[in-house]
């Protein structure tokens, strides 16, 4: 993000950005403030952020879930792909409006996070990626409790899944990623890579591509891409600052 933010805006250097632009700035200083810096061209894909647990376990939705979670404060840890990311963020929103303690266990990636769900060393886990979890879920050793998403996921096998708040708790957050460049890039040269971009991304084959990979194709143009920033902005900062994320990360630096 660096790189991209201190390269010339000419239409010759772009980049591919996700939520952790706008996250990052609030961790911490950052050698550019990334939401400013940089120009949002697109949104390519959103990454939904799914909650599971294994098919065992005596929860078979985040109802039965929080019910059980208000019996056994901390009791309950639920694993992420890292302190801060937006995994860690949402599990974060969920235990806070469900009005639940729950332990965050830190990985260094989803695969991570997976096995110590499988071996049992974790009774939740957070995931970005439904993909990783498809052969789980189909085998009926895993059990998706819900998706944090306003509407209910198109991805092939994780149709039926309820959203967080057709379950009664008000969260609604998903990983996105899309293309940005340097700030100040000319209108004609911008006009140019969007109508380039629009095309590819709304390729048939292109979604049908994400849609395997667990991703859902959502593209938005310049206007819409950036609304979105500063919505998300406005929600990430009020989370990070209720939960205490960024003084957590701060003192694990230390």
């Amino acid at each position: 993000m660096n790189e991209l933010a201190g390269a010339k805006p000419d239409g010759y250097t772009i980049g591919v950005v996700a939520t952790s632009v706008i996250l990052q700035p609030l961790y911490g200083q950052t050698r550019y403030h990334y939401p400013t810096a940089l120009e949002p061209l697109v949104n390519v894909v959103s990454s939904p952020v799914v909650v599971a647990t294994l098919a065992e376990k005596p929860w078979k939705n985040l109802s039965e879930l929080v019910s059980y979670a208000k019996q056994h404060p901390g009791e309950i840890k639920v694993g992420h792909s890292g302190l801060g990311t937006s995994v860690h963020v949402t599990e974060e929103m969920f235990a806070k409006e469900a009005g639940i303690t729950i332990k965050q266990v830190p990985f260094r990636g989803e695969s991570e996070v997976l096995a110590a769900l499988l071996g049992g060393h974790v009774q939740l886990m957070g995931a970005y990626s439904p993909a990783i979890l498809k052969e789980h879920v189909e085998s009926g050793t895993i059990r998706i409790l819900g998706v944090a998403e306003e509407n209910r996921l198109t991805i092939p096998g994780f149709e039926n899944v309820p959203t967080f708040k057709e379950q009664g708790i008000n969260v609604d957050f998903s990983f996105w990623s899309g293309i940005a460049a340097p700030k100040g890039m000319p209108l004609a040269e911008k006009a140019r890579l969007i109508a380039g971009l629009r095309e590819m991304i709304n390729d048939p084959d292109f979604k049908k591509n994400m849609e395997e990979l667990g991703m859902s194709v959502q593209y938005m143009g310049p206007e819409e891409f950036s609304e979105r920033w500063i919505e998300d902005n406005a929600k990430l900062t009020k989370t990070v600052k209720e939960t205490g994320i960024a003084e957590l990360i701060a003192s694990q630096k230390k």
